[in-house]
């Protein structure tokens, strides 16, 4: 399912600028929570079963490292629990905010691999190719290298371990060489790609002047309804948080706002921001079963 992949490049850039931009700023524990687990939910529906255990293999760790590292070297705070072999006090906030630290680089990491997922190259171009032309050309060679460069190495390190040379086994002597015969492999590969990617472009005339681009991409009123919400959210959600009613401090300790009605709406707007991709598809779902059931 990625009905929201079918909607206007436009719609799902301004998405990912607020999702992504929100989730990096926002600090109180409430967006955070909201942030990963809307993230984590779109990045299952994106992706199968399969995206829980992806997940969950660089969350829980990376979340584990990070809560555990930062009251290592942080050590503000005013509510000291104990003192570390070092002297260095280990204080209740720089835990929270280690958490809180994780949570969010969880987050982020979990919506760029959504953004991989719906922002594809094509639209990246279809958005800059004329703006940035250059800067849009390369940022998308790159996005669709890095993806063909993993694959290319695992057919290379497949071929090389059926021919007995694995970098897996035997003495380091042995893996070592085998290593370095994979990698001058893949470096002639991605001279020889690069070549004749410039060949390709050269022949269908890029950087010709007035050379026009063929594009699929139409913006219809769906679009234009989707835009609205989620430029009426971000802006509500941005002005919000400019008036100071989501700020939440770890130090010197822990503060926040009184609870208010307003408050309460950004989480809410919040909320439904970061959840819109999941709606949609839940809508479109059962819109589609109830014309099966017609049927």
């Amino acid at each position: 399912m990625n009905e929201f992949k079918a909607y206007h490049p436009m719609v799902n850039f301004i998405y990912f600028v607020f999702v992504i931009g929100f989730s990096m700023f926002f600090m109180h524990p409430v967006c955070l929570l909201i942030s990963l687990v809307c993230a984590f939910s779109y990045s299952v529906l994106l992706k199968g079963k399969k995206a829980i255990r992806t997940n969950l293999s660089y969350m829980l760790p990376m979340m584990l490292a990070t809560a555990i590292i930062n009251p290592a070297f942080n050590h503000a705070g005013v509510t000291i629990l104990t003192y570390l072999p070092g002297g260095n006090p280990l204080t209740l906030e720089s835990i929270y905010y280690g958490f809180a630290a994780a949570t969010m680089l969880v987050s982020v990491i979990c919506w760029f691999s959504c953004w991989n997922e719906v922002m594809t190259s094509d639209k990246f171009i279809y958005l800059f190719g004329r703006i940035i032309p250059s800067l849009s050309l390369i940022l998308s060679m790159t996005f669709r290298f890095v993806p063909k460069f993993s694959a290319q190495l695992k057919v290379v390190t497949n071929a090389q371990r059926c021919m007995g040379r694995d970098i897996a086994s035997g003495g380091i002597l042995h893996r070592a060489k085998c290593g370095i015969q994979i990698l001058s492999i893949m470096i002639t590969w991605s001279l020889e790609n690069a070549i004749e990617t410039a060949d390709s472009m050269k022949s269908r005339g890029y950087g010709i002047p007035g050379r026009t681009a063929f594009s699929i991409f139409t913006f219809d009123k769906r679009d234009q309804k989707a835009l609205l919400v989620i430029l009426l959210l971000g802006c509500y959600i941005l002005c919000g948080k400019l008036l100071g009613a989501m700020e939440f401090l770890y130090f010197p300790k822990i503060q926040t706002n009184e609870s208010s009605l307003f408050g309460i709406s950004l989480f809410f707007a919040y909320l439904i921001l970061c959840i819109c991709p999941v709606i949609i598809e839940i809508r479109e779902v059962r819109k589609w079963n109830a014309i099966k059931s017609r049927i």
